[in-house]
């Protein structure tokens, strides 16, 4: 097999096993940019920013293709209880960016159509996968279906509700209407978070749980409740822009530390797992796309503590992201790096396509 041969089996044979939840790039290299740039690491936020969006743009670009090509292997993606909720990567990914379009560009316009964007994909999407999975007559038990992936349902929840509400004042939508439905998903994501995340620790509790299905995915056990501190804090925020948050602001403070704080006490649980994992199981560290959903959370976290420190006015809070911002930083070049070797190494250096 020549080469532009091999190349072309390749690439078909990587679109076709495509995994659904690779916009977690977008999100945590757009999460990571943001946090950057909050904490005045200006160059670096607005690098990110501009890698974000060729990313963002080439990932649709293979994924409509994927559709076009595939359409089985997307239906089935639809169906499965372990993959669908990946699918809202999309919605997240969409909504990250078009936070970075006003924290980094100032640009509300295109901000405005990634929420549009994101909002629809949301309904159409959230539906689709609660649809599915309530009418399908096969279903897996519980420990073969469920894992932070699951999560993705609340970060994609709190990321419409996040850029809705930096978005309060820049679209023609009445400030109120926009901050009762930033609040109203802040909600439902909120509630999306204690169903989801009893049945996560159910699984996890009295199931067996093999080195290989601890993926990195589970580290959006802590990264939905961040977004959902950052949706909160946002929200805070903008109270003076509606008075109604004004009048409910100290459930909102209440609700929203709340949540930081179990955020926080996921962090040395996740890292003891991921030792038991690589270390006393010998797993194998290799580049796999489910890292970005390990990189997202720790740029959640930055993030969301910057704004809760602010929301709350907790100055001492700002500690925690001015160290934490360089293990996010770090993982995401360390990620970027082996994501470009493992390409580099599939697509030129192997004499056989790529399995996935």
């Amino acid at each position: 097999m020549d080469k532009s041969k091999r190349v072309t089996a390749t690439f078909l044979s990587d679109l076709s096993h495509l995994p659904t939840a690779y916009f977690a790039l977008v999100m945590a290299t757009g999460i990571v940019s943001i946090a950057s740039y909050y904490l005045e690491f200006f160059a670096l936020g607005e690098l990110l920013f501009y890698f974000n969006i060729a990313a963002y743009l080439f990932l649709c670009l293979l994924y409509i293709l994927r559709s076009v090509i595939y359409p089985a292997n997307c239906t089935a993606d639809i169906t499965d209880h372990a993959k669908s909720p990946g699918l809202l990567t999309f919605v997240a990914g969409s909504c990250v960016l078009g936070s970075q379009f006003i924290v980094i560009a100032g640009n509300y316009r295109i901000a405005s159509v990634l929420f549009c964007i994101g909002a629809v994909a949301w309904l159409i999407l959230i539906y689709t996968v609660f649809t599915v999975f309530t009418v399908k007559k096969d279903k897996p038990p519980i420990n073969r279906a469920i894992s932070g992936v699951w999560l993705l349902i609340i970060v994609s929840t709190q990321s419409v509700s996040v850029l809705a509400s930096q978005l309060t004042g820049y679209i023609p939508i009445p400030g109120d209407l926009v901050l009762f439905f930033a609040l109203a998903m802040f909600l439902c994501g909120c509630m999306f978070y204690i169903i989801i995340i009893t049945l996560i620790v159910y699984r996890m509790s009295f199931f067996e749980m093999r080195a290989e299905e601890f993926a990195p995915a589970y580290w959006i056990n802590m990264g939905a409740v961040a977004i959902s501190t950052l949706a909160g804090s946002t929200l805070i925020l903008n109270s003076q822009n509606w008075s109604f948050i004004q009048e409910i602001l100290p459930f909102l403070k209440g609700f929203t530390l709340f949540f930081w704080a179990i955020g926080s006490w996921w962090i040395p649980l996740i890292v003891i797992l991921g030792i038991w994992r690589h270390v006393f199981k010998q797993f194998p560290l290799k580049y796999h796309p489910q890292y970005w959903g390990m990189i997202f959370p720790l740029g959640m976290y930055t993030a969301c503590t910057i704004k809760l420190s602010q929301a709350i006015e907790l100055p001492f809070l700002m500690w925690i992201p001015s160290f934490f911002i360089y293990i996010a930083l770090i993982a995401w070049w360390v990620a970027i790096i082996s994501m470009f070797y493992s390409i580099g190494r599939d697509y030129f250096f192997s004499n056989e396509p790529a399995k996935s």
